[in-house]
Protein backbone atom coordinates (compact mmCIF):
# COMPACT_ATOMS: atom_id res chain seq x y z
CA UNK A 1 0.00 0.00 0.00
CA UNK A 2 1.29 3.47 -0.77
CA UNK A 3 1.36 6.75 1.27
CA UNK A 4 -1.70 8.42 0.50
CA UNK A 5 -0.66 11.06 -2.50
CA UNK A 6 -3.45 13.58 -2.22
CA UNK A 7 -4.51 13.45 1.63
CA UNK A 8 -7.95 15.56 0.77
CA UNK A 9 -9.17 12.30 -0.95
CA UNK A 10 -8.29 9.89 1.90
CA UNK A 11 -12.19 8.27 1.05
CA UNK A 12 -13.82 7.93 -2.11
CA UNK A 13 -17.36 6.22 -3.08
CA UNK A 14 -17.61 4.79 -6.39
CA UNK A 15 -21.04 4.15 -7.95
CA UNK A 16 -21.39 1.44 -10.73
CA UNK A 17 -23.49 -1.61 -10.88
CA UNK A 18 -19.99 -3.96 -12.46
CA UNK A 19 -19.15 -5.61 -9.28
CA UNK A 20 -15.65 -6.40 -11.19
CA UNK A 21 -14.87 -3.13 -12.22
CA UNK A 22 -16.04 -1.41 -8.96
CA UNK A 23 -12.89 -4.37 -7.33
CA UNK A 24 -10.74 -3.31 -10.34
CA UNK A 25 -11.42 0.43 -9.49
CA UNK A 26 -11.16 0.12 -5.75
CA UNK A 27 -7.65 -1.57 -6.18
CA UNK A 28 -6.40 1.25 -8.04
CA UNK A 29 -7.36 3.88 -6.21
CA UNK A 30 -6.05 2.43 -3.22
CA UNK A 31 -2.90 0.94 -4.91
CA UNK A 32 -1.87 4.17 -7.46
CA UNK A 33 -3.72 6.62 -6.31
CA UNK A 34 -3.39 6.15 -2.60
CA UNK A 35 -6.74 6.66 -1.76
CA UNK A 36 -6.74 4.50 2.00
CA UNK A 37 -10.85 4.17 1.83
CA UNK A 38 -13.25 2.93 -0.82
CA UNK A 39 -16.67 2.15 -0.58
CA UNK A 40 -18.98 1.10 -3.31
CA UNK A 41 -23.03 1.27 -4.84
CA UNK A 42 -24.36 -0.16 -7.27
CA UNK A 43 -27.88 2.34 -7.65
CA UNK A 44 -27.90 5.94 -7.22
CA UNK A 45 -30.53 5.47 -4.35
CA UNK A 46 -28.29 3.34 -2.51
CA UNK A 47 -25.25 6.06 -2.83
CA UNK A 48 -28.07 8.98 -1.30
CA UNK A 49 -29.23 6.80 1.43
CA UNK A 50 -25.12 6.68 2.83
CA UNK A 51 -25.15 10.07 2.42
CA UNK A 52 -28.44 11.21 3.94
CA UNK A 53 -27.22 8.40 7.04
CA UNK A 54 -23.94 10.84 7.52
CA UNK A 55 -21.64 8.76 5.25
CA UNK A 56 -19.08 11.70 4.08
CA UNK A 57 -16.68 11.10 1.22
CA UNK A 58 -13.55 13.09 0.14
CA UNK A 59 -14.65 11.92 -3.50
CA UNK A 60 -17.11 10.60 -5.84
CA UNK A 61 -16.94 8.35 -8.69
CA UNK A 62 -20.31 7.94 -10.52
CA UNK A 63 -21.30 5.97 -13.84
CA UNK A 64 -23.70 7.79 -15.66
CA UNK A 65 -25.10 4.55 -16.65
CA UNK A 66 -27.32 3.29 -13.72
CA UNK A 67 -30.41 0.72 -12.69
CA UNK A 68 -32.36 3.69 -11.35
CA UNK A 69 -31.21 6.96 -13.31
CA UNK A 70 -30.22 7.49 -16.85
CA UNK A 71 -28.18 10.47 -18.23
CA UNK A 72 -26.93 13.35 -16.25
CA UNK A 73 -29.92 13.53 -13.57
CA UNK A 74 -28.27 11.05 -11.47
CA UNK A 75 -25.57 13.68 -11.52
CA UNK A 76 -27.11 16.51 -10.95
CA UNK A 77 -29.21 14.68 -7.86
CA UNK A 78 -25.93 13.36 -6.30
CA UNK A 79 -24.43 16.95 -6.36
CA UNK A 80 -27.13 18.21 -4.63
CA UNK A 81 -26.97 15.88 -1.59
CA UNK A 82 -23.43 15.46 -1.60
CA UNK A 83 -22.54 19.48 -1.17
CA UNK A 84 -19.64 20.34 -2.48
CA UNK A 85 -18.35 16.78 -2.80
CA UNK A 86 -16.27 16.99 -6.07
CA UNK A 87 -17.96 14.19 -8.23
CA UNK A 88 -15.75 12.31 -11.18
CA UNK A 89 -17.47 11.10 -14.03
CA UNK A 90 -16.19 7.33 -15.08
CA UNK A 91 -18.30 6.24 -17.99
CA UNK A 92 -17.73 3.86 -21.02
CA UNK A 93 -19.24 6.56 -23.00
CA UNK A 94 -16.59 9.50 -24.16
CA UNK A 95 -18.39 11.14 -26.97
CA UNK A 96 -17.75 14.58 -26.54
CA UNK A 97 -21.51 15.68 -26.33
CA UNK A 98 -21.61 13.33 -23.03
CA UNK A 99 -18.68 15.01 -21.29
CA UNK A 100 -19.60 18.51 -22.67
CA UNK A 101 -23.09 18.23 -20.40
CA UNK A 102 -21.20 16.13 -17.30
CA UNK A 103 -19.20 19.42 -16.73
CA UNK A 104 -21.66 21.67 -17.50
CA UNK A 105 -23.90 19.87 -14.99
CA UNK A 106 -21.24 20.31 -12.21
CA UNK A 107 -18.95 17.41 -12.58
CA UNK A 108 -15.19 17.60 -12.05
CA UNK A 109 -13.56 16.15 -14.32
CA UNK A 110 -14.70 12.94 -16.62
CA UNK A 111 -12.75 9.52 -17.17
CA UNK A 112 -13.12 7.08 -19.86
CA UNK A 113 -14.10 4.05 -18.08
CA UNK A 114 -11.42 1.75 -19.52
CA UNK A 115 -8.54 4.20 -18.93
CA UNK A 116 -5.33 3.08 -17.83
CA UNK A 117 -4.10 4.08 -14.06
CA UNK A 118 -2.24 6.29 -15.01
CA UNK A 119 -5.05 8.56 -15.95
CA UNK A 120 -6.95 8.13 -12.79
CA UNK A 121 -4.15 9.41 -10.77
CA UNK A 122 -3.91 12.61 -13.63
CA UNK A 123 -7.36 13.29 -13.02
CA UNK A 124 -6.94 13.07 -9.05
CA UNK A 125 -3.87 15.59 -9.13
CA UNK A 126 -6.42 18.21 -11.51
CA UNK A 127 -8.93 17.97 -9.20
CA UNK A 128 -6.60 18.30 -5.97
CA UNK A 129 -5.43 21.58 -7.76
CA UNK A 130 -8.85 22.23 -8.12
CA UNK A 131 -8.52 21.74 -12.09
CA UNK A 132 -11.28 19.94 -13.53
CA UNK A 133 -10.12 17.23 -15.44
CA UNK A 134 -10.98 15.94 -19.01
CA UNK A 135 -9.67 13.27 -21.51
CA UNK A 136 -6.31 13.97 -23.80
CA UNK A 137 -8.62 13.96 -27.07
CA UNK A 138 -11.26 16.08 -25.82
CA UNK A 139 -12.45 18.89 -27.06
CA UNK A 140 -14.15 21.38 -25.97
CA UNK A 141 -17.22 22.97 -28.28
CA UNK A 142 -16.76 26.60 -28.84
CA UNK A 143 -17.66 28.47 -25.66
CA UNK A 144 -18.75 31.43 -27.62
CA UNK A 145 -21.25 29.07 -29.91
CA UNK A 146 -25.05 28.67 -28.13
CA UNK A 147 -25.40 25.32 -25.95
CA UNK A 148 -26.56 22.89 -27.70
CA UNK A 149 -30.08 21.28 -26.37
CA UNK A 150 -28.26 18.52 -24.32
CA UNK A 151 -25.79 21.27 -22.79
CA UNK A 152 -28.77 23.29 -21.92
CA UNK A 153 -31.27 21.05 -20.84
CA UNK A 154 -27.93 20.18 -18.33
CA UNK A 155 -27.25 23.18 -17.49
CA UNK A 156 -31.32 23.99 -16.68
CA UNK A 157 -30.83 21.05 -14.51
CA UNK A 158 -28.31 21.76 -12.61
CA UNK A 159 -30.37 24.39 -11.01
CA UNK A 160 -32.90 22.34 -9.01
CA UNK A 161 -32.73 21.50 -5.51
CA UNK A 162 -32.31 17.55 -4.71
CA UNK A 163 -35.52 17.26 -3.41
CA UNK A 164 -36.95 19.01 -6.68
CA UNK A 165 -34.40 16.55 -9.02
CA UNK A 166 -36.08 13.78 -7.20
CA UNK A 167 -40.19 15.22 -7.51
CA UNK A 168 -38.70 15.24 -11.26
CA UNK A 169 -37.95 12.18 -11.62
CA UNK A 170 -41.08 10.55 -10.00
CA UNK A 171 -42.40 13.25 -13.05
CA UNK A 172 -40.68 11.26 -15.23
CA UNK A 173 -41.63 8.07 -14.29
CA UNK A 174 -45.64 9.18 -14.62
CA UNK A 175 -46.69 9.72 -10.79
CA UNK A 176 -49.04 12.02 -9.66
CA UNK A 177 -48.93 14.44 -7.06
CA UNK A 178 -50.91 12.25 -4.46
CA UNK A 179 -48.46 9.40 -5.20
CA UNK A 180 -45.28 11.40 -5.12
CA UNK A 181 -46.78 13.30 -1.79
CA UNK A 182 -46.70 9.43 -0.23
CA UNK A 183 -43.69 8.03 -2.04
CA UNK A 184 -41.44 11.00 -0.49
CA UNK A 185 -43.62 11.73 3.10
CA UNK A 186 -44.67 14.83 2.44
CA UNK A 187 -47.93 16.76 2.24
CA UNK A 188 -49.40 17.26 -1.52
CA UNK A 189 -49.57 21.38 -1.41
CA UNK A 190 -45.84 20.73 -0.38
CA UNK A 191 -45.30 18.91 -4.23
CA UNK A 192 -47.66 21.17 -6.08
CA UNK A 193 -45.09 24.38 -4.73
CA UNK A 194 -42.11 22.22 -5.84
CA UNK A 195 -43.61 21.26 -9.00
CA UNK A 196 -44.12 24.71 -9.61
CA UNK A 197 -40.63 25.76 -8.73
CA UNK A 198 -39.43 23.48 -11.26
CA UNK A 199 -41.50 24.42 -14.12
CA UNK A 200 -39.88 28.22 -13.34
CA UNK A 201 -36.35 27.22 -13.09
CA UNK A 202 -36.26 24.77 -16.16
CA UNK A 203 -38.28 27.36 -17.98
CA UNK A 204 -41.54 25.26 -18.84
CA UNK A 205 -44.90 26.05 -18.65
CA UNK A 206 -45.85 22.07 -18.21
CA UNK A 207 -45.32 18.76 -16.94
CA UNK A 208 -44.55 17.69 -20.19
CA UNK A 209 -42.26 19.52 -21.26
CA UNK A 210 -40.44 19.67 -18.13
CA UNK A 211 -40.55 15.66 -19.09
CA UNK A 212 -39.40 16.58 -22.50
CA UNK A 213 -36.66 18.61 -21.01
CA UNK A 214 -35.34 16.24 -19.23
CA UNK A 215 -35.09 13.48 -21.79
CA UNK A 216 -32.43 15.82 -23.77
CA UNK A 217 -30.12 15.01 -21.03
CA UNK A 218 -30.76 11.21 -21.30
CA UNK A 219 -27.97 9.39 -23.22
CA UNK A 220 -30.73 8.86 -25.93
CA UNK A 221 -30.10 12.27 -26.81
CA UNK A 222 -26.95 13.12 -26.11
CA UNK A 223 -25.50 10.00 -28.43
CA UNK A 224 -25.33 10.09 -32.37
CA UNK A 225 -27.42 7.62 -33.88
CA UNK A 226 -27.01 4.07 -33.98
CA UNK A 227 -25.00 4.54 -31.32
CA UNK A 228 -25.55 2.09 -28.27
CA UNK A 229 -24.82 2.92 -24.54
CA UNK A 230 -22.55 0.15 -23.00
Amino acid sequence: MVAPAFPAFAKALVIDDHPLFCDALSMTLRAFVGVAEVESADRLDAALERIDAGARPDVILLDLNLPDVDGIEGLVQLRQAARGVPVLVVSSLADARVISAALRAGAAGFIPKHSPREVFRAAFEAVAAGRRFTPENYEAPDEGGPATPHEDAAARLALLTRQQARILQLICEGRLNKQIAYDLSIAETTVKAHVTAIMRKLGVQSRTQAVLLAKQASFASLLPENTNPA
